[in-house]
């Protein structure tokens, strides 16, 4: 396989912290505070999954905080965005409503898919969520529909997709890819570039470890970037951003990531045959997004240590009260349960 990716999947790099140059305090310590509410809302599903409360499988991206988030600072809530199975971050960086996705993963009625999705069946219209779904690359060309829908209704809201390494080796992936140049469709494909697909390393299935190859190939305007230096993330999005709702077509945005668990649950995946290792995942972890920036912060004067334990130990209560609300919370009745099958 051809390293196209060099330093950027050097899990040994980029561990020092991030440039946050002419960035604005307030809008930085919101963005540290959104991820930090992502990581320990994972946090607690991967507990509840390991204690039986949560009765399907839960796919989590801990690590991969700073995509959408950075990539939702750019977006508007008349945006069309689409998810996949590892979608909760996707969900949280348009609307952080741990409690309604804690009661959707426990199945009551009062969560984001009113009990009858889980995990990876999420929906949040108002926010701009178009929904999630199991099916690898399954959202991909409706996101494309979406985004042409935007595009004759005349306004400059614009479809997002995001799509995992492995999902690019699905035929309609380059389907939408070709129909979205075609068509200039104001369309963003976001690639969480982790390296893995389930338990299968990138090397192991494709012949170059970069995946915005294929923007190259379909004429589409492309950034690779450092999925875990949420600012460079915030920056490059725009860039293509403003472009698309300028009526330039699509553009496509590689972001080169890694999850700390593995493909599923609270398990780390060193031991069932993968090429994948405890010291991969801690040179990793120094890499971690929430840590860069607030190092960053902290050597700028933005943030102090104390104001990071401070906004730890809020998360971690709300995070308490808000379980235990979705745990009391009630099931849907079983009357409901063909009632939004085609609705």
């Amino acid at each position: 396989m051809k390293n196209d990716l060099k330093e950027l999947s050097n899990p040994e790099k980029y561990h020092d912290s991030i440039s946050i140059d002419n960035q604005d305090a307030s809008a930085l310590k919101n963005i540290l505070s959104t991820m930090l509410l992502i990581r320990k809302t994972e946090q607690q599903l991967a507990l509840g999954r390991k204690n039986g409360l949560i009765g399907g499988p839960v796919h989590l991206g801990v690590g991969q905080e700073a995509i959408a988030v950075g990539i939702s600072q750019n977006l508007r809530k008349t945006d069309r965005v689409f998810g996949a199975h590892r979608s909760h971050s996707h969900l949280l960086a348009l609307n952080p409503n741990f409690y309604r996705l804690f009661a959707e993963v426990l199945g009551k009625k009062t969560g984001f898919s009113k009990g009858m999705g889980g995990s990876m069946h999420l929906y949040d219209q108002p926010s701009g969520f178009y929904g999630s779904v199991p099916i690898v690359a399954g959202t991909v060309s409706l996101a494309v529909g979406a985004a042409m829908a935007a595009k004759m209704q005349n306004t400059d809201d614009i479809g997002v997709a995001y799509i995992g390494d492995g999902a690019v080796e699905e035929g309609v992936v380059h389907e939408s890819f070709n129909l979205a140049k075609i068509q200039k469709a104001p369309m963003l494909f976001v690639i969480e570039n982790n390296l893995f697909a389930s338990h299968m390393h990138i090397s192991l299935r494709q012949p170059s470890d970069m995946v915005s190859r294929f923007a190259i190939a379909n004429d589409i305007p492309y950034k690779l970037v450092d999925g875990n230096n949420v600012v460079a993330v915030a920056k490059a999005s725009k860039e293509l951003i403003d472009d698309i709702r300028a009526g330039k077509g699509p553009g496509l945005i590689e972001l080169v990531t890694y999850r700390w668990y593995g493909h599923v649950d609270w398990r780390d995946d060193v031991d069932v045959g993968v090429d994948r290792s405890l010291d991969d995942i801690e040179n990793w972890k120094a890499r971690d997004p929430i840590l860069r920036l607030s190092k960053s912060m902290i050597k700028a004067k933005m943030w102090t240590i104390e104001e990071g334990k401070n906004l730890n130990n809020k998360i971690d209560k709300e995070i308490q009260i808000a379980w235990e609300m979705a745990m009391n919370d009630p099931y849907p009745s079983s009357d409901v349960t063909l009632k939004y099958v085609y609705s």
